[in-house]
């Protein structure tokens, strides 16, 4: 996010993690469930059309449509593992571009700048299919990267398997989980080694079409 970003926070309205839907109506929403039950869900959409609803409505979710695409969904106890890394991550970001603060619901619904949704969802595919014991290590490459690798690699497997359902557990989508999921590294060195780890795996992707 430019300068100019930057500037238009300060006159424009910020929703939840930086969402400005007077400069850009892209954003991600993360639809968090009343239920902390085991089976409960978390759902990361892809909106291109921001619509301001009545208080109590809810921004419609779809498979299918084309402005309003479901990503990924995860287990809420996967989620309650992530929220707060990632939510110091995304307002570390925010701070450093003079922008306010945000924190996630208890429950409800609250949008997500484009491109850091784009970081999010990279994550939630990481992890929406590992043990439940990798997570802290999917966090911690996760961390490793630097967004403009994060944003790569979300264009890439969104391109080919980016359907919350019908890309799970296949090619690229396959790769990111076992590139962050499953591939520990200690924290020095971690960019240089990463990036070969990546490269690598990614090597290989014609061979993992299922």
């Amino acid at each position: 996010m430019s300068q100019q970003v930057r500037k238009a926070a300060n006159k424009k309205k910020i929703l939840g993690f930086g969402f400005m839907p007077e400069q850009s109506e892209h954003f991600f929403l993360v639809t968090i469930p009343t239920s902390r039950a085991q089976n409960a869900e978390v759902f990361i959409s892809e909106h291109f059309r921001w619509k301001q609803l009545d208080k109590g409505e809810d921004i419609p979710l779809s498979f299918n449509d084309e402005d309003a695409q479901l990503k990924v969904i995860l287990p809420r106890r996967f989620w309650d593992e992530i929220a707060e890394e990632v939510k110091a991550e995304f307002n570390r970001r925010l701070r450093g571009m003079g922008m306010k603060t945000a924190k996630w619901v208890k429950a409800g619904q609250i949008p997500v700048e484009r491109s850091l949704g784009k970081e999010l969802v990279l994550l939630a595919w990481a992890i929406e299919e590992c043990d439940p014991f990798l997570i802290s290590t999917a966090i911690r490459n996760w961390l490793g990267l630097v967004p403009e690798e994060r944003w790569w690699l979300y264009t890439m497997t969104n391109a080919c398997t980016g359907h919350a359902i019908n890309g799970k557990g296949k090619g690229w989508r396959k790769a990111v989980r076992f590139a962050l999921s499953e591939n520990p590294v200690s924290e020095s060195g971690q960019s240089a080694m990463r990036r070969r780890q990546l490269g690598g795996l990614f090597d290989l992707l014609p061979d993992q079409k299922s």
